[in-house]
């Protein structure tokens, strides 16, 4: 496992690293502040920021780097901001801790954020296949009615005619139906 342990305190974040002793094979990389671009070349399978209060500056730079490549995030504050706008778990946060840095802790909480970050990754790849395929069947239907009205076709033929061009082109029928109705667009003069 490849840690990336954010913390300008040497000795927390020398505690959290000893709270990850016996887990092998692991690589434990301590920064004082967030940077993307050695976090890019790291490449950690978690990312643990432990810190006195969350700053919101840290939280945002780390959502937008796992925007990206997302990874788990741990938090491990001694005390919480009230001020803050959103909670850092809708910033991309897989586990929020308030004043609960202990040895004994790290290695479970790490396995439970680990856990919920691979459950809602999963929950998001799912949301966004079903928007793509909700999104690819609204061009099919408007594919069909465009060919029913030009060619007088029934709404099954109008699909087997898609069809056909998809199995005979190998591309997703989503796509034919897109360039179809770009192509028609183009012919009556819309811009795309």
């Amino acid at each position: 496992m490849r840690v990336l342990v954010v913390d300008p305190d040497p000795a927390r974040a020398a505690l959290v690293a000893e709270g990850l002793a016996g887990v092998e094979p692991l690589e434990v990389r301590h920064a004082a502040l967030f940077d993307h671009v050695e976090a890019a070349v790291f490449e950690p399978d978690v990312i643990v920021v432990a810190s006195d209060s969350p700053d919101r500056d840290t939280i945002d730079s780390l959502r937008e780097a796992t925007a990206a490549n997302p990874r788990p995030v741990v938090m491990f504050v001694d005390r919480s901001n009230p001020a803050s706008p959103r909670p850092p778990s809708a910033r991309g946060v897989s586990a929020y801790v308030v004043d609960g840095l202990a040895k004994a802790r790290v290695r479970s909480v790490l396995e439970v954020a680990m856990s919920r970050f691979q459950l809602m990754n999963g929950l998001r790849q799912d949301l966004e296949k079903a928007k793509a395929d909700l999104a690819s069947r609204k061009t099919v239907d408007r594919a069909k009615a465009l060919l029913m009205k030009e060619r007088g076709l029934e709404e099954e033929a109008a699909y087997a005619l898609l069809r056909k061009l998809s199995m005979d082109t190998g591309r997703p029928i989503g796509a034919v139906a897109a360039d179809l109705l770009a192509f028609a667009g183009v012919l009556k003069g819309d811009r795309p």
